[in-house]
């Protein structure tokens, strides 16, 4: 089927105008994100992963790493629903929950302390000005150098759950680190099936500040920013070299996460994550935006 001959529930008006979706675009450090306000259901069920796989392409529509549906909850301010690109759900998201609190915030859905519903639980966030800081979940299935057969080599590797899977690769620079081949592979390999696994290019600059590159799953491919991702690595090396929080974390946007944590006895807990989240525009959804060309 065509995408342009599906009905996302929109209707057609008498003049056979197609109603259009208000958004936001914003970005996290980098990683970005489109973001719908559908407490009132503006966005139909009927074949969402391919309506969202259609306006996340670059170049061909808006474009993002993330999609985020706001919706209505009971007992929090109110609940996400977030997708990867490819129109998959993923479980959390640390950069696209800065972005959406802040949006939140701008459009009176919620104070500038606020909480709101996860599939890994309730999250925390404070929004100052275009800065917002989230308390993240409590990592788990942490596990540090060992060793992953490749088709070609072998790496040494940890990895951690911090809402969402990930593997940490610690080299001594990541300029040249092959991110994209290296991370794809990693990211399908049966150790990790059925769900597969982002994977971090990280290295040590100095003290508190470390540098980070990101294979995400769901993108498929490397991206500027990777808020959970950037919580791994900076566990991770915590784990490895005793960091001190906060940690500076550098990413391929050139922006800085910053990552705070409480340990006691091998335990990482109390986690948070600030950073920019950054309107780029708010603007309307056409149906051209989803729609395919066949």
């Amino acid at each position: 089927m065509c995408l342009a001959d599906v009905n996302f529930g929109f209707g057609l008006s008498g003049l056979g105008i197609m109603e259009k979706i208000n958004f936001y675009k914003m970005s996290g450090s980098g990683n970005d994100f489109i973001i719908i306000d559908n407490r009132k259901k503006v966005v139909d069920e009927n074949d969402l992963p391919k309506f969202i796989a259609s306006v996340c392409r670059r170049k061909m529509s808006v474009g993002a790493d993330g999609f985020i549906l706001v919706e209505n909850a009971d007992g929090v301010d109110f609940k996400w629903r977030f997708f990867n690109s490819d129109g998959n759900v993923a479980e959390m998201c640390g950069n696209g929950a800065r972005c959406v609190a802040r949006f939140a915030y701008l459009n009176g859905i919620a104070g500038p302390k606020m909480s709101f519903e996860t599939q890994v639980g309730i999250i925390d966030a404070k929004v100052s000005d275009e800065r917002v800081k989230v308390k993240m979940s409590d990592p788990d299935d942490l596990k540090t150098d060992y060793t992953l057969e490749l088709k070609n080599s072998s790496l040494l590797i940890s990895s951690i759950n911090t809402g969402v899977p990930h593997v940490v690769i610690v080299e001594e620079t990541i300029d040249h680190a092959e991110v994209v081949k290296v991370g794809r592979e990693i990211r399908f390999h049966h150790m990790f099936a059925p769900a597969g696994t982002n994977v971090n290019f990280l290295s040590h600059i100095k003290d508190n500040i470390i540098a980070i590159r990101t294979y995400e799953r769901g993108v498929e491919d490397e991206t500027l920013a990777c808020g959970t991702g950037a919580v791994a690595g900076t566990i991770v090396m915590a784990c490895r070299i005793k960091l001190k929080s906060p940690v500076k974390v550098l990413t391929r946007s050139g922006e800085y996460l910053y990552i705070y944590y409480q340990e006691k006895e091998g335990k990482y807990y109390d986690i948070y994550l600030e950073g920019d989240a950054r309107i780029i525009y708010k603007a309307q959804l056409w149906e051209d935006a989803w729609k395919d060309n066949c």
